[in-house]
């Protein structure tokens, strides 16, 4: 705590965990994931790398005591600093691991958002067939097909598999996704399909060139032909 004091925070969550294994030793992990989640907080803002281990660290204890619903609040911690710091391939490892727990414990609306959270995760990565096998494989969860996620995800699925910027789009802005976890949000805001929906408005162009659109482009090579001296 003093060193926290004098800002030296690399050096106070070192001391932190090595109290944190200190109390897993002595037989009090409770207390070991309570410091390993407070070093966490400690350093998130300075270290979001560090921070992520550490709330690892923490839900290893947890989960090893089976306490599962502590266990999967400090997995969220860690997918959430990792989709922040762009860390993709290790976010969609971490969603599947919190989205197992949930399971387990038969929570089964959160397996849903869970599984929006790893399209959106897997469609930044530019892997479509990921995205479309977490929805597939969801179908064995109780509830999800026919529910409001699996239907916006198919949706959302078949627009950016047909490159319609409006309508993954629309489905990114629904409430659905609108109001999920702020970092998840973003990723539906700012997902764009590939090509940057091009071949929508290339359906649009040919009756727009005949009426001169390539003209411009031979006056300014005409402008220039003698080059810039």
């Amino acid at each position: 705590m003093m060193l926290k004091e004098m800002q030296q925070l690399p050096q106070a969550v070192q001391l932190i965990e090595k109290a944190s294994m200190m109390y897993l030793e002595n037989g009090t992990p409770d207390t070991a994931a309570m410091a390993l989640e407070r070093a966490g907080k400690l350093i998130e803002n300075v270290n979001p790398e560090k921070a992520v281990q550490l709330y690892q660290q923490t839900a290893n204890v947890f989960e090893n005591e089976e306490r599962l619903r502590q266990a999967v609040e400090l997995l969220g911690k860690a997918s959430r600093l990792l989709v922040r710091g762009r860390r993709f391939d290790e976010a969609a490892l971490s969603i599947q691991k919190e989205k197992n727990i949930y399971k387990e414990i038969e929570n089964y609306p959160t397996c849903y958002k869970k599984t929006i959270a790893q399209v959106l995760v897997h469609l930044h990565r530019n892997d479509y067939v990921a995205a479309e096998r977490c929805v597939r494989e969801s179908y064995s969860i109780p509830g999800f097909n026919g529910s409001e996620d699996c239907a916006a995800l198919e949706q959302l699925l078949e627009g950016y598999d047909q490159q319609d910027q409006d309508q993954v789009s629309e489905v990114c802005n629904s409430p659905l996704f609108k109001y999920m976890d702020n970092d998840y949000a973003k990723l539906g805001l700012t997902l764009v399909v590939p090509g940057g929906g091009i071949k929508k408005k290339a359906a649009a162009t040919p009756e727009a060139k005949p009426e001169g659109t390539t003209a411009p482009a031979a006056e300014e090579e005409d402008e220039y032909a003698g080059g810039l001296c």
